[in-house]
């Protein structure tokens, strides 16, 4: 197996926590919004953010960095959800 420890090197917490927010409230606002569009609208949102945010020193690793942050908050959701047992579902359910 590979080593994928340098891209947890590549996470803003910063947009990890604006796309984890931004994620939950689209989940629990918008009934029409399908939860299998929410890693690519956060993985988008996760690269706006971090180029807005390091306008004139923009490059493949800040942008990067924002796709994993983007990303990485879906995971964390999920982690939270399951930790918590927010809607009562299982970790077999819907597989």
């Amino acid at each position: 197996m590979k080593d994928l420890t340098f891209l947890l090197q590549n996470i803003d917490t910063i947009i990890l926590g604006i796309c984890l927010c931004v994620g939950f409230a689209l989940k629990q606002a918008f009934t029409w919004f399908n939860n299998k569009y929410i890693p690519i609208t956060m993985l988008c949102m996760g690269t706006i953010i971090a180029i807005v945010t390091n306008l004139g020193n923009v490059n493949a690793a800040v942008i990067l960095g924002g796709m994993i942050s983007g990303l990485a908050s879906t995971g964390l959701y999920e982690m939270l959800r399951n930790l918590i047992n927010i809607d009562g579902k299982s970790d077999t359910e819907g597989e």
